[in-house]
């Protein structure tokens, strides 16, 4: 079984086929030929909206052929196919004629509509990622589309920077004096042309993607981060001191109540949390569900770590294709069993008898919404010709993913967890009907108090979310994992805190329904940052069109409800560990 995770983790981390990067070796003698690839095209302000290169009316000088991807670089709707350009190395060229091509009346109405949408192109050389526009809009102060005047861009000019054997940098611009009047709907007949200039430069090869990852590094954006953290830490702090001087105090002054006096406190009547010591242990209602969000919590919480842990140690450089989106498929199937495992030994713990129907219900509490929408989104970007949209090759492979690795492991992790054994350590008994709730303020209930700690800790995020969002659905570089990496700690401490304090003051009102609430407002932060996604769509975006829309929000809805699995557990690990604490230290009869 091991040796079978191995293979599958090989063959998905660094590819599904031996193929994988032409000219990997990198290095190069005169004359050689350096893969260059056109890989998408589509509109800059909708990152998720791109479409085959040769989609559009492009030409090629020979046969197209198509390079064969690894798993993250199709999720990541990369279709690499071999580009009309030539580049080999060190040879110098200028106005070359890369292929000729007759535009029909068809052809000229597509590109003046893509030009109008501020359509770019990606190319890949040597695995360095190039850019560039299509074509450009001339208005003259006009706002009818129909007198705009358009052009298309058919000069391209490569500089390209070499240290010694190997390709170190490389930079395309269009030629504004080679231009395509796409004005009239008539036949044109155009020249596709490219210049090749080769310079030298001392930058070792080891450091040839730093330049991708100066903007994230300047000193502005830094200033920006580091005010995200210390911004972090002073909720943290201002937390930490709110528990430390009144939550503690309030503790110590309840333990020296319970405790001075035991003969005289006899005769008195207990109240608050200390009253409600026969209830709090009681076994909540639906805790098949309840297990089922810890278990899948616990698994998102032990992916965000090896997510971390994978960035801070430089696997995901900038524009290292796909590795993120397969680093999230295959650690996700192995972490299957941690759900399993933990999902089922806590259903035991509550005396739960149908585990069965835990573990499937375990499996499925995440990936059911999570396919529902994909098949959904898929369908779309199907409709639209997208390459969002995954080949039926693609989907089998997933699908086999999850029947041979994340199936199996979570069933040995659910069989594991019930063999565990262990009962649930409650140090109270807990009496056979359960004590009447009083009524309770408005602002004690589940809703105001899920709005009080969801507020916190998105707090200390909200402002490292905006280059995240930038980095996932725009064209930003985000590099700096060491300073997400804090604020992701920040984020946990204040979530385990918040709840905390939350499910304190639930007791101290003789509410002793904790169990639920905990979870709760432990994921709140995850409606708070779906509510962001709809501030920065409407107010700090140019996204348009229903596929860019339905992928943003779509997508964006089950990050946002895995951050409520996975805080969600964090908040209720933190609570049940606290409550455990508190009735322990006093004597309960």
């Amino acid at each position: 079984m091991t040796s079978l995770l191995l293979v599958f983790f090989y063959i998905f981390l660094f590819g599904v086929s031996p193929v994988i990067s032409d000219g990997s070796d990198h290095r190069y003698k005169v004359s050689d030929d350096v893969p260059l690839y056109a890989n998408k095209v589509g509109p800059f302000h909708n990152p998720s909206e791109t479409y085959r290169y040769f989609d559009l009316p492009f030409c090629s000088s020979a046969p197209v052929k198509e390079k064969k991807e690894a798993l993250g670089e199709v999720l990541n709707g990369d279709r690499l196919v071999s580009a009309p350009y030539k580049l080999e190395f060190l040879n110098f060229k200028i106005s070359v004629v890369a292929c000729r091509k007759r535009l029909s009346r068809e052809d000229v109405a597509k590109f003046r509509d893509v030009i109008l949408k501020d359509y770019y192109f990606q190319m890949y050389y040597d695995d360095l990622p190039i850019w560039g526009f299509l074509g450009k809009v001339v208005k003259d102060g006009k706002t009818d589309p129909s007198e705009y005047k358009y052009y298309l861009f058919n000069h391209l000019q490569f500089e390209i920077f070499y240290n010694q054997d190997r390709v170190i940098e490389i930079v395309v611009r269009t030629d504004q004096n080679f231009l395509v009047d796409l004005t009239e709907d008539k036949e044109v007949e155009v020249d596709f042309t490219y210049t090749v200039r080769w310079k030298e430069t001392e930058i070792p090869f080891e450091k040839r993607m730093e330049k991708y990852s100066l903007a994230s590094s300047m000193p502005h954006h830094l200033e920006i981060h580091w005010f995200s953290i210390i911004n972090s830490c002073v909720t943290v702090l201002l937390l930490t001191g709110f528990l430390a001087t009144i939550l503690m105090r309030v503790l110590k002054n309840d333990f020296v109540k319970y405790a001075h006096d035991e003969e005289a406190a006899d005769d008195q009547e207990e109240t608050g949390w200390k009253l409600i010591h026969s209830d709090v242990f009681r076994f909540p209602k639906h805790k098949s569900l309840l297990a089922a969000a810890l278990g899948s919590g616990t698994q998102l919480l032990t992916l965000a770590v090896f997510i971390f842990m994978l960035a801070l140690v430089g696997v995901f450089y900038p524009y290292n294709r796909g590795a993120l989106f397969t680093a999230l498929v295959v650690i996700y199937a192995l972490t299957s069993g941690i759900a399993g495992y933990t999902s089922a030994s806590f259903y035991c713990q509550l005396e739960g008898t149908k585990w069965v129907r835990n573990l499937i219900l375990t499996g499925s509490l995440f990936c059911g919404p999570l396919l529902l929408t994909f098949s959904f989104l898929n369908t779309v970007a199907i409709a639209y010709q997208a390459t969002a949209a995954l080949p039926f090759g693609t989907i089998v492979v997933i699908f086999l993913i999850w029947a041979l690795v994340t199936s199996p492991l979570l069933i040995l992790g659910g069989i594991a967890g019930k063999n565990r054994k262990s009962e649930f350590q409650a140090p109270c008994r807990t009496t056979k009907y359960p004590r009447e709730i009083p009524p309770l303020r408005w602002y004690r209930r589940t809703l105001p108090q899920m709005a009080m700690a969801g507020f916190l800790p998105f707090s200390a995020i909200y402002i490292e979310l905006y280059y995240i969002f930038a980095s996932v659905w725009g064209h930003r570089i985000y590099t700096i994992y060491s300073i997400l990496s804090i604020v992701f700690l920040i984020l946990v401490i204040v979530t385990a805190f918040i709840t905390v304090a939350l499910t304190y003051f639930q007791l101290a009102a003789e509410d002793h329904e904790w169990w639920w609430r905990s979870l709760l407002c432990g994921g709140s932060t995850g409606l708070f940052i779906y509510a962001y996604c709809l501030y920065y769509y409407y107010a700090r975006s140019d996204m348009s069109g229903f596929m860019q829309t339905s992928f943003f929000f779509g997508y964006m809805a089950c990050i946002c409800y895995g951050f409520f699995l996975m805080l969600g557990s964090i908040g209720f690990r933190a609570s049940l560990l606290f409550v455990r604490h508190i009735y322990r230290s006093i004597k309960c009869e």
